[in-house]
């Protein structure tokens, strides 16, 4: 008998990390599960820590395969999964026990495509976790489409924070990009599921432990700095073949772009700065030309920095490069101290602890 989710963890050099993620999907209240752990040619233990679970737990499977990216890892998980539904889980990350159970139980109400969650913030260090609220009431626990809710679309949700029906997948041709070592490889795919899906739950409930203090440093190859473009170059694609999709859309993909190609600037290595900003500039110069960049993209990106992007690119990143600051001064702040009070929850943060959160 198909087990009710198969969970795919992609693995690459994460041994310190590792054994709590996979305890994590041991000890999950939904035990009709499948584990399938897809080492990317890790270098280091994880690929013996997989096998050593396998060992003493029959739902782990573990795939060995030369390194060949993340986007690779999750399409071979999927076309192994025997699950009605698919999770991914990040090898770094952990899940609340009650994770697939609760999203099994709401796709199965439903007869949901996909289920998104909400998520924490981790921190490693002081063991702190931030429920980022992401995930309104009025859009949770009831059938819905990007149509219904265009935010959505603007980072609201992430693959690793739900479960989709493979089926749903499988008809719709859905898989990540495979370019080797690449990064970004989800953008594509969450674009696509969030859309094709005709039946979208979303639940404001956090259950994924998202670790933001194993974040690489900045991207020095050369290789790596236009990924993020190949994805857009997919959603793109994606869009002229679906019209009506394109029309209702098109203007939180360009916002996207836009803000994924900034942040994206600021983290790569400074050699390929000015070689990004001109792929940069020839992305956007080609939208703006078109007519593409509409009064509802402008509600978000400025004119003015728009034109300062095409006409003075150093003065752009020098732009730029204050806003991130002014950004991780403020993140800085919320560490120390943050309040909370919206429609999902109220939360308090001092000195790196969550002092009280209460959802509604």
């Amino acid at each position: 008998m198909a087990p009710k989710v198969s969970v795919i963890v992609p693995v690459y050099n994460v041994e310190k990390y590792l054994k709590q993620c996979l305890d994590s999907l041991k000890n999950q209240t939904l035990s009709d599960i499948e584990i399938i752990c897809v080492d990317d040619g890790s270098t280091d233990s994880s690929g013996k820590i997989c096998d050593e679970y396998a060992e003493n737990d029959a739902r782990i499977k573990v795939i060995h395969k030369p390194n060949s990216g993340y986007g690779n890892s999750i399409n071979t998980g999927i076309a192994h999964a025997n699950g009605k539904y698919v999770g991914i889980l990040e090898s770094d990350d952990f899940a609340d026990k009650k994770m697939y159970e609760n999203l099994w139980n709401l796709a199965e109400e439903f007869q949901a495509d996909n289920v998104r969650s909400s998520w924490f913030e981790y921190y490693t260090d002081t063991d702190m976790a931030i429920n980022v609220g992401t995930i309104p009431p009025k859009y949770a626990n009831k059938v819905i489409t990007f149509r219904d809710y265009h935010k959505i679309l603007k980072n609201k949700t992430m693959i690793w924070a739900g479960i989709f029906k493979k089926d749903f997948l499988e008809s719709n041709n859905i898989r990540c990009l495979e370019t080797p070592g690449a990064s970004f490889q989800d953008t594509s795919f969450n674009f696509k599921t969030l859309t094709l899906a005709k039946r979208l739950v979303l639940t404001e409930k956090p259950y994924i432990y998202y670790r933001k203090d194993n974040i690489n440093s900045s991207v020095k190859s050369s290789a790596k700095v236009y990924y993020i473009c190949d994805e857009y170059e997919e959603i793109t694609k994606f869009l002229d073949e679906h019209p009506d999709i394109k029309e209702v859309i098109n203007y939180r993909k360009l916002i996207n772009e836009y803000n994924n190609y900034v942040w994206n600037l600021l983290r790569i290595s400074e050699e390929y700065r000015t070689e990004f900003t001109n792929k940069f500039i020839e992305i956007f110069g080609k939208y703006f030309k078109e007519g593409e960049l509409d009064e509802k993209f402008f509600k978000k990106i400025s004119k003015k920095e728009l034109d300062i992007l095409l006409n003075d690119k150093e003065k752009f990143f020098a732009l730029i490069k204050k806003k991130s600051i002014k950004k991780q001064n403020r993140d800085k702040r919320r560490m120390k101290f943050s309040l909370k009070i919206c429609p999902a929850r109220i939360s308090l943060v001092m000195f790196g602890k969550q002092i009280i959160h209460i959802e509604f």
